[in-house]
This record gives structure tokens, C-alpha cells and sequence, in this order.
């Protein structure tokens, strides 16, 4: 049943409130945490749900850390029951206990009470520095089960009724590999919860629990009615989407497929991976809980942007996704989950998008540039100390969408965006390596009628001591992101490691070992394309020859565009025989 009617002032002053703590939940976190990821590529997030563990605030972040967390607060209200109250704060990063993503990212859950009622769920979720396991950083290839990935934590109270449980956070910390870090970095993430507890009080203070629980219902109702009125719009029928990841780190070179069977009836979305490869003994698995998170996030791109920040449990009810147990889309224990975030959830997203693009052409949406991370543990000369190094710096660009070239220096779809770059001086100043190359590379982007965003060169030279490298947060070597509406795929990417004047290739999920004074170098492939390039706006192939994102040559071959590199013109007439010519070609071909 419906609420009566909020005031329209009220409901978006609480609207906003809610969204606003989401976002300053992540200010606290980004002004206080110290690890690299969490700090500078801001690889976490937060989030609000009510007491029965619907979605009320999910404002930004990696879309696996918490699009699908109603399942791990419903989980986590199950397991306590009437054994949660004012000041618990729980633990939990188990995917199969938990509903989790994979290891290394933990959660922090804080239920919060409002006169004796619990009323919401907050969230905070950062990638840690480490959390045990076979190698730093838990991207380990070739783990025998998912114990080798780190250590496994349940829903488990940290502090009790405001009562810190010492001995519980001391256990957990010291099964890591750097305790004094994470230790910094778990109670930023709990800051961040309390700020949201005393926000909410406020709240509650100001208009009561049954104006802010009236508020909400509208809130969830809303959305609900926006996204069936879209999906609405579409035409019925069944859209084929797939995508495939490089192998899953101990069967080599063997891809990986995940595939999408997306179908609209009225205004319902069934997300169906049934077709997808069965769980691997590698890395690459997905459990449910992140498979449903990707694909929920490939479906709200469709969907108007103007209410991107706002999606909550109601955008969720059209949405149905399934994904049979035992598929590399719903892997069950002990499978091992580790390069999850990356391959095969980027998959997972991709094949959702590339259905939904058939679904919906004028909004079609590209592969974004492979993701090209890695993880790199040894000891820095300058202290004597242990330290890991993770970066995703070299990714690519994000792919195109219809009506708009992708953005330059936009890293790993699965982010969305959320995850950043670092700077060249922070990983010099924290780490021992030394930047030799970084930059965009001509003719590395899928060409479309809209281009995806570029490629990148990066290279680093060793200056520490000899150092251990898993390539696994990479992916690209054999397959590429793909294009939408007749756009090209993003191109392969390559990795490989200076040896003076030797150049030895490298492959992703391996591990590698660098010697003091090598060079590690990527080339990484841009996002994929939208549309023919051969449609593309001569002037706008011009502009991109002049601000060299293509050469004149990949300009001609590709976009059919000849520019005069005398006078940088384009030789229309020449241009208008060449694609009239490419024109009759592809009739005559039947294409």
C-alpha cells in the first residue's frame, strides 16, 4: 500500500539527505583511509538500506561492492535477529557466507537505531592492502581453493553495543600482511559509518520516523514506476549479448565465455546467463551476488541518467537475474573468486550492455579499454620494508555510446568510472618505481561512427629490489572490448618486461618476476565503437588527426577520411570517392 502523498519539499529534502550520506560516507573514507586503493583510486563505497534490507541510497561507487548488498543485509538481519543493537558494527567479506564480492574487499555494516527501532543498514566497502592468502592483494592466479585467496570472514561483531571486540579485530589483523594499515583503513571505514548514524538521527529528529518511512516507500515507488515506464518503451523480445575473458588463470589461453540472454516483456527485464561457461578451477568465478550487481549496473545505463544517482530497491523490483549454481556466473564453495571483480564480472556487464544494445540501438553502449592491473610485492631499499603495489593505471579509454566518443583516460568498465587513476609522483613517492612512459597511443581505440576512448602506453622501471609480479587484474591479451551497432572492437592490449635491449612479453593472469632495473611496460587497447566508422563527420576524424588520437593513415584505411597533411583539410573530394566506393563494395558484397 501506497503512503499518503508526501509534501514534494520534504520528499526531496530527504531524498537528497539520504544521497548527500552516501556521498559523505566516502568523503570520510577518502580523507582518512591510507591505503593506495582506497585513498587515491578510491576503490570503495557505501550505501543505505532499511530494516528490511531494501536499497534506499547507492550514490556511487564500484558497482560489485554494493548494487547487490540487500542480499548480505537481509543475510546479516537473518543470522543476529533480535541480537543487534545501537553501536554494533559487523564485519563480513565472505561470498558464500555473506553475500560478498570476493576477499580483499571487506564490508562494514552498522545497524542504526532510532528509539529503540532499527530503521536502517549503512555500509561502508573498501578494497583492503591485503588480506592474507597466497600473494599480497588476493589476485592470485592459481589458488588451490578460495581459503588460498585469505582469510574468509562471516557477518561477526567488531564492537557490541559500542563495545569494541579487540580480540575479534586483532585476530583478523593478524592474518594480514600489514596490520598497522589495514587497522587505519578499517577504522576510517567505521568513521564513516558513525557519521551516517548521527546523520540519520538528525533525520529522524527533524521530520520523525513515520514522515522519513512515508518518504522512503515514495522514494522505492518512484523509482519502481520510472524504470517500468522505460522498459515499457522497448520492444518485446529476447537480445543476445556475450563476452569472453582472456582465461581463467590456470587453464591457459582457454577462454572464458559468459553469455546474456536479455528479454523485455511489458515492463519486465529478465537477465538470463543459464548459456554461460560452468565454474572454472581458476579465479575468475563470479558468485551470484556480483553477478547480479553487473548486470543490474548494465541495465541502469539504459535507463535516463538524469536519475543515475537515485537508483534504490525500487529500479531493482522490474529486474530479474539468473544465474544457474555451478556457472561461472554462480559459483558455489569452495570456488576460488579472486579476479572476480575484473574477469569475469567486466564480462558479465559487457554481455548485459551488448544485449541491451541491441534492445535499445539509439542508446547503444560500447566495451570499455581492458582492464590492465597487476599486483607487485616485495621490499623497498628505501625502508627496509615489505610493501604491494597495485595500480590500473594503464587501462584503456571507455568505449563509445551512441551520440558520444568515449572518454579519454576513463579506467575499467566494471567501476564505471568510480575507480581513478593515481599520479606518476604519489606511486614514486610510495613505492620503488620510476615512471619511463605514460601515455596515450594514436589508432588504439575501436573506430565508430563515435570512437572509443584511447589507449595508453605505461612503463615503470624497477628501482627496488627483485620483486614478484601477479598479473591477474589483467585481462585483453586475447580478447577485446566490443563494439555496438556496426563500431569495432577495442583493440588487444599487450604487456611485457624491458631486459635491456630484451623485450619479453608478459600475459595476464600469471605471475612474473621483475629484477631490479627492468622495465615493466603495457600497451593497452581503447574501448570499443559505435555505429560505421565509415559515417563518422569527416571534420571530426580531422580533429582527431590533429589532436593525434589517429594518424592520417588509420584516418584513410579505416574512417575513409583523406587528409591533406600539407594543409590539415580534408580532401573531401577524395574522401567522398572513397567512401562511396567502400559504399558499393559492401552492397555488391551483400553486406
Amino acid at each position: 500500500m501506497k503512503p499518503d502523498t508526501v509534501d514534494p519539499i520534504t520528499l526531496s529534502t530527504i531524498w537528497n539527505s539520504f544521497q548527500s550520506m552516501g556521498r559523505e560516507m566516502r568523503y570520510v573514507i577518502d580523507r582518512t583511509a591510507q591505503n593506495y586503493l582506497m585513498a587515491q583510486l578510491h576503490d570503495m563505497a557505501a550505501g543505505i538500506w532499511d530494516a528490511q534490507a531494501r536499497t534506499i541510497a547507492v550514490p556511487e561507487g564500484p558497482t560489485s561492492m554494493f548494487l547487490s548488498q540487500q542480499f548480505s543485509v537481509e543475510y546479516i538481519l537473518d543470522k543476529f535477529g533480535d541480537d543487534l543493537h545501537p553501536g554494533d558494527v559487523i564485519i563480513c567479506n565472505d561470498p558464500y557466507k555473506g553475500y560478498c564480492n570476493h576477499l580483499p574487499d571487506w564490508g562494514f555494516f552498522r545497524p542504526i537505531f532510532y528509539e529503540d527501532e532499527l530503521v536502517f543498514v549503512a555500509l561502508t566497502r573498501g578494497h583492503q592492502m591485503d588480506t592474507g592468502g597466497s600473494f599480497p592483494g588476493g589476485y592470485f592466479p592459481n589458488g588451490y581453493d578460495i581459503h588460498a585467496e585469505g582469510l574468509m570472514i562471516p557477518p561477526t561483531k567488531i564492537y557490541d553495543r559500542g563495545r569494541e571486540r579487540t580480540d575479534v579485530l586483532e585476530l583478523i589483523w593478524n592474518n594480514v600482511r600489514w596490520p598497522d594499515g589495514v587497522k587505519i583503513d578499517n577504522y576510517a571505514l567505521m568513521a564513516a559509518l558513525q557519521v551516517c548514524d548521527n546523520r540519520i538521527v538528525t533525520l529522524l529528529d527533524k521530520y520523525g520516523v513515520p514522515t522519513v518511512k512515508d518518504a522512503v516507500e515514495e522514494m522505492l515507488d518512484r523509482m519502481e514506476d520510472n524504470v517500468r515506464a522505460q522498459l515499457a518503451e522497448v520492444p518485446d523480445g529476447t537480445y543476445y549479448g556475450e563476452s569472453a575473458t582472456d582465461d581463467d588463470g590456470t587453464v591457459l589461453d582457454e577462454l572464458v565465455w559468459v553469455r546474456c540472454a536479455a528479454t523485455i516483456k511489458g515492463d519486465e527485464l529478465i537477465l538470463d546467463f543459464s548459456e554461460s561457461d560452468a565454474q572454472r578451477r581458476g579465479f575468475v568465478n563470479c558468485v551470484y551476488s556480483s553477478t547480479y550487481s553487473r548486470a543490474v549496473a548494465g541495465s541502469f545505463l539504459y535507463f535516463d541518467p538524469a536519475y543515475s544517482e537515485f537508483h534504490n530497491d525500487g529500479s531493482m523490483r522490474p529486474i530479474t537475474v539468473v544465474a544457474p549454481e555451478g556457472s561461472v556466473c554462480n559459483a558455489q564453495y569452495p570456488a576460488t573468486v579472486g579476479g572476480s571483480p575484473v574477469n569475469v564480472g567486466t564480462q558479465v556487464l559487457e554481455a548485459t550492455v551488448n544485449a541491451l544494445s541491441k534492445a535499445m540501438p539509439d542508446k547503444a553502449i560500447a566495451g570499455w579499454g581492458r582492464r590492465r592491473g597487476h599486483y607487485i610485492a616485495g621490499i623497498d631499499p628505501r625502508t627496509g620494508e615489505r610493501y604491494v603495489q597495485t595500480t590500473t593505471d594503464a587501462d584503456g579509454g571507455s568505449g563509445a555510446v551512441w551520440g558520444y566518443d568515449g572518454f579519454e583516460g576513463a579506467m575499467g568498465m566494471s567501476g564505471l568510472g568510480s575507480i581513478q587513476r593515481g599520479s606518476v609522483e604519489e606511486i614514486e613517492i610510495r613505492f620503488p618505481w620510476r615512471a619511463v612512459r605514460y601515455h596515450f597511443v594514436p589508432d588504439m581505440s575501436g573506430a565508430g561512427q563515435w570512437r572509443g576512448g584511447s589507449g595508453m602506453l605505461w612503463e615503470v622501471e624497477n628501482v627496488g629490489g627483485d620483486v614478484g609480479v601477479a598479473t591477474g587484474s589483467s585481462d585483453g591479451d586475447l580478447t577485446q572490448p566490443p563494439g555496438a551497432i556496426g563500431g569495432e572492437d577495442g583493440p588487444l592490449s599487450r604487456m611485457y618486461i624491458r631486459r635491456g635491449d630484451e623485450i619479453i612479453p608478459a600475459r595476464t593472469h600469471r605471475m612474473v618476476q621483475i629484477k631490479s632495473g627492468e622495465i615493466l611496460g603495457k600497451v593497452s587497447g581503447g574501448g570499443g565503437g559505435v555505429g560505421d566508422p565509415t559515417e563518422r563527420d569527416p571534420e571530426k576524424v580531422l580533429e582527431d588527426v590533429m589532436n593525434e588520437w589517429v594518424t592520417p593513415e588509420h584516418a584513410r584505411r579505416v574512417y575513409k577520411v583523406v587528409i591533406d597533411t600539407a594543409t590539415m583539410t580534408v580532401d573531401r573530394d577524395q574522401t567522398r570517392q572513397l567512401r562511396d566506393s567502400e559504399a558499393l563494395d559492401a552492397t555488391d558484397t551483400g553486406i
